[in-house]
């Protein structure tokens, strides 16, 4: 039986693999044509893109996707295309005047907000690209809603792929500049809103059409505003105490004694390449997270309790399996992925050590999209807040008092208390069936048997072996992968008839 939230998550996580591997290529090519000075203050673009998208088209593009989830299996299919085309008035409208400030005030942007002057051009030529991408964003969320998850993926890629072949170009006849990098950027999201807007025109050919104007479209811009609002106040306000976050971690560092620059060094191994790995699972859980809302809130507005409850109990057991399979695995190879991808002992060492937080990062991404599924936006406003703001007292406490290590502990106790605080809102809506045997305590038996034998294998080939010591780690991750996966079918930790 088809099963649209996991054949969904399957492509977008596919199409978000495939988008980080051509993203990857094209960042050593920045990173060649550009120099490092001049990647620095590329770099610098993207905290003002980052805050500007939150605003218009963040929260909308969720509101959307909960709103067409609800009408897109009543009685009234046709009121979806209007939740839409008034999304996009609201995001196209903020955008453009967010689009007109940025390109007006860039200068003192650039220069009291990113101290760097010769940003003041790439933010105006950035500030193009706002109406584009809050058009793609309101069409991804039209599409989550409906469960129609393809065109949302292939304009991801249509993005990626035309602003790496723009800027091939621009480099084959003119020397590359920041400006030029952004105007590639700018050149992919326009690609991919054109992309967007043939592929909804085609799906709206096929679903049912507007029969009645029920209720005003002042109704319809209040639903989506109330439910944004919460949601971009969130993200935005997230995204400033991550701000804050990596101004503090070298800050306490050098408190504990460390020069200046052996600070910065150490967090840019953390954030630059520990963190990197342990994120790269999470997009399994990313993609899981943006297809389970509409599912939770069509469910709801259905009445269908026992769907409801079996999408939370599925989504929240794959989650802790990922967890739990990344985690075992960073902790007994994150010392040779550090040493081999990034010749850096220490980016393995701390990734081994960040090991433990896997099963509870990967539940918090699934159990926040649940609650936002439930429209309790503040509730998961409240548990970031507080998750972070802990994290950020434990921080001024304990790194200063232990280095890096106090920078382990204060984040493995705020993502506990955010993983558990949620866990308890999100039963509090539904009574979902939990095994901890089947999501715990078989897993982890599992992966630490698997784990322990490959891990043993590898060490014993890799002096015997002519392989590269990356292509044996390759090779040996995924006779792991497979043997794992094959074990909890046989062990009935993953069922059949929990998949499609």
């Amino acid at each position: 039986m088809h099963n649209p939230l996991f054949s969904g998550t399957i492509l977008l996580t596919v199409a978000g693999l495939i988008t980080r591997f051509i993203g990857f290529f094209y960042r050593i090519f920045l990173s060649n044509a550009l120099g490092a000075r001049l990647l620095g203050i590329y770099q610098l673009i993207f905290p003002v893109y980052g805050i500007c998208y939150t605003l218009f088209a963040s929260g909308l593009q969720t509101a959307i996707s909960k709103k067409v989830a609800e009408y897109h299996n009543s009685s009234e299919p046709g009121q979806c295309i209007r939740y839409l085309k008034n999304g996009i008035l609201l995001s196209v409208s903020i955008a453009l005047s967010l689009g007109a400030a940025l390109y007006c005030f860039s200068d003192r942007i650039a220069i009291s907000f990113l101290n760097e002057a010769e940003c003041t051009d790439s933010l105006r030529v950035l500030a193009l690209a706002f109406p584009f991408c809050g058009v793609t964003a309101c069409i991804n969320g039209y599409c989550y809603g409906i469960r129609k998850s393809f065109l949302p993926a292939s304009s991801q890629l249509t993005e990626q792929i035309v602003r790496v072949l723009v800027l091939y170009l621009i480099a084959g006849i003119a020397p590359v500049s920041c400006e030029l990098a952004i105007l590639a950027l700018v050149a992919g999201e326009i690609a991919s809103c054109l992309y967007s807007i043939f592929g909804v025109s085609l799906i709206r050919q096929r679903l049912p059409r507007l029969t009645s104007h029920r209720f005003p479209e002042s109704h319809i811009l209040h639903a989506l505003l109330s439910f944004s609002a919460p949601l971009t106040a969130n993200r935005l306000f997230i995204s400033l105490l991550h701000s804050f976050e990596s101004f503090l971690i070298p800050l306490t560092l050098q408190k504990y004694g460390m020069e200046h620059d052996e600070a910065l060094r150490i967090f840019g191994i953390i954030s630059g390449m520990t963190m990197s790995f342990l994120m790269f699972p999470g997009t399994l859980t990313n993609s899981l997270s943006v297809l389970l809302l509409p599912a939770v809130s069509e469910a709801q507005a259905a009445g269908q309790q026992k769907r409801l409850e079996k999408s939370i109990a599925v989504s929240i057991k794959y989650s802790i399996l990922l967890g739990i399979f990344s985690g075992f695995y960073f902790f007994y190879f994150g010392p040779t992925l550090g040493t081999s991808v990034f010749g850096e002992v220490l980016a393995g060492t701390y990734l081994a050590c960040l090991s433990f937080l896997c099963p509870f990062l990967y539940l918090a991404t699934t159990l926040s999209s649940i609650l936002n599924g439930f429209s309790q936006m503040n509730l998961t406003f409240l548990s970031s807040v507080l998750g972070l703001s802990l994290r950020l007292v434990l921080f001024a406490v304990l790194i200063p008092r232990h280095s890096v290590y106090g920078y382990f502990i204060s984040l493995l106790i705020s993502q506990l208390f955010l993983t558990f605080f949620d866990c308890f809102l999100v039963r509090r809506f539904a009574r979902f069936p939990f095994s901890a045997t089947d999501c715990i305590v078989k897993p982890a038996l599992i992966m630490l048997g698997c784990t322990t034998f490959f891990h043993s294998i590898y060490r014993f080939l890799l002096p015997l072996t002519s392989l590269p010591a990356l292509l044996l780690l390759a090779i040996v991750s995924i006779a792991l992968a497979l043997t794992a996966l094959v074990l909890f079918f046989i062990t009935g930790v993953c069922k059949r008839d929990e998949l499609p």
